[in-house]
C-alpha cells in the first residue's frame, strides 16, 4: 500500500515544521514577552504593597493624631470649664458688690426719706395743732361768747392730743 508508505514521509515534514513553529512561539513568548509581563506584574505587586504600607502608615498617623487630638480636646475642654467657672465666680462677686452698693444707696435714700417724712409729719402735726388751737378758740368764742387767747387754746389742744 503506497498510501501508508507515504504517510511517514508526508507527516515527517509536517512534524518538523510543527516543531519549528512551536519552538519559535515558545522562545518568542517565553523569552521575549513573558519577562515583560512578569516585570509589569512584579511592578504592579510592588506598587500595591507600597500603597498598602503607605496606607497603614497613614492610618497609624491618623490614630496617633486622633489620640492626641482627643487629649488636646480634653485639655481644651478642661481649660474652658476652668475659665467659665472663674468668669461665673467673678460675675457673682461683681453682682454681689453691685448689690451691696445698691443696698447701701437705697438704705441711705430710705433713711433720708424717713427723716423727711418725720419732719413733714411733725410739721403737719404742728400745723394741725395750730389749726386746732385756732378752731378751738373760734368755737369757744362762738359757743360761750368768751374770748380765749391763742396760748390758752394751744395748751388745751396739746393736752387733749397727748392724752389721745
Amino acid at each position: 500500500m503506497p498510501q501508508i508508505s507515504q504517510i511517514l514521509e508526508t507527516y515527517a515534514s509536517q512534524f518538523f515544521w510543527l516543531l519549528i513553529v512551536f519552538g519559535l512561539i515558545y522562545f518568542t513568548i517565553g523569552h521575549g514577552m513573558l519577562p515583560k509581563i512578569e516585570a509589569s506584574m512584579d511592578a504592579r505587586d510592588r506598587k500595591i504593597a507600597d500603597d498598602l504600607a503607605a496606607a497603614e502608615r497613614a492610618r497609624a498617623e491618623a490614630d496617633n493624631l486622633g489620640d492626641s487630638g482627643a487629649a488636646d480636646l480634653t485639655v481644651a475642654r478642661t481649660e474652658a470649664q476652668a475659665k467659665s467657672s472663674a468668669a461665673k465666680a467673678k460675675a457673682a462677686k461683681d453682682a454681689d458688690a453691685r448689690l451691696a452698693k445698691a443696698d447701701a444707696e437705697i438704705s441711705i435714700k430710705v433713711a433720708a426719706s424717713e427723716a423727711e417724712l418725720a419732719k413733714a409729719t411733725a410739721k403737719a402735726l404742728a400745723g394741725i395743732e395750730a389749726v386746732a388751737a385756732d378752731a378751738a378758740a373760734d368755737i369757744v368764742a362762738k359757743v360761750s361768747g368768751s374770748k380765749v387767747t391763742s396760748a390758752q387754746a394751744a395748751t388745751a389742744v396739746k393736752a387733749v392730743m397727748s392724752h389721745g
